[in-house]
Parts: C-alpha cells; structure tokens; sequence
C-alpha cells in the first residue's frame, strides 16, 4: 500500500475455554513459535509471546493490511489445531470465544513487552481476572462482568481435602 504509513501496537489477551490450566510448560514455547510463525506469515512482527496455563499475551506491531478479528481467528483457530493435531492435550483443546486487544503507542513498547515477559512474576501477585479487568478499566473498555469469562471447568479430583 503506497504512501500508506502506520505505527500499530497492539497486545492480544485470549484464554483457554474455561480457562482450565492446560498449556504445559514442556511445550508451551513451540505452540508461541507457532503463533509467531501464524502472525509473521500475515505480515506483522511480533515483539512479545508469553502467557500462563490458562491464557497468552500477544504483543505485536500490526500492519493496516488485516482486521484484529481476522488475526485472532486465525491465531486462535491455527493454534488449537496445532495443538490438537499434535496432541498435547487430553480430549479437544479449545480456545475462550472472544479476546482483548489493546493498543499502545511508541513509547509503551519496551515497558509492554517486558510486561509480557514476565507473566509469572506478575500472576504471583495478581489473578488474571484481576489483570484482565484492571486491562478493561485502564483502557475504558465498557463490559458486563457477566461476559467476561466462561465459568471454570471442575471436576470432582479439584476438590480434595
């Protein structure tokens, strides 16, 4: 796209459905190469990758050549079926319907990517549904608290005494 000049960051917070706690740490690198690969291939440049068990930061510079919606199912459907296909998990891996997608200017670049690599150190302090509402708030995002999230899954081994 001729005279076409951006300067797009945005970070991508998407969960695991029911956000169980599935993405080992024995294979949770390659499934980030994988999303980087599927982000790369559309044209953009990641600067983050990293996550929890139950979720994933995307950090990335994005080109006005796509829709975030249109990236995201492609990360999310290219991603679980990778999963699957390799599979990783027990049963079908699904990703959340739905995600959230925040943009940041220049000088917010190295403070988000450091903020995306250091997941654990922040979810020794804070519950992704904290970070993830503080995310909606500090961004001005309206949402009902109702639609968030789908419940946890359980099952009856979770509640041992």
């Amino acid at each position: 796209m001729a005279n076409t000049y951006t300067q797009i960051h945005i970070q991508a917070v998407f969960v695991v459905k029911n956000r169980e706690c599935i993405i080992q740490k024995d294979w949770k690198e390659k499934l980030y190469s994988y999303m980087n690969g599927i982000i790369t291939k559309n044209g953009h440049k990641v600067l983050a990758i990293n996550g929890m068990p139950d979720h994933v930061h995307l950090f990335f510079g994005m080109k006005p050549t796509q829709s975030i919606a249109d990236l995201m199912q492609d990360v999310k459907s290219g991603s679980s079926k990778w999963i699957n296909d390799n599979k990783l998990v027990k049963g079908k891996f699904l990703w959340q319907v739905g995600y959230g997608a925040f943009s940041y200017c220049n000088s917010e670049v190295e403070v988000v990517m450091k903020y995306v690599q250091n997941q654990e150190r922040h979810h020794s302090k804070k519950s992704f549904l904290q970070e993830y509402q503080d995310f909606l708030e500090a961004f001005e995002v309206q949402y009902d608290e109702r639609y968030v999230f789908e419940e946890v899954a359980y099952n009856e081994n979770d509640f041992r005494l």
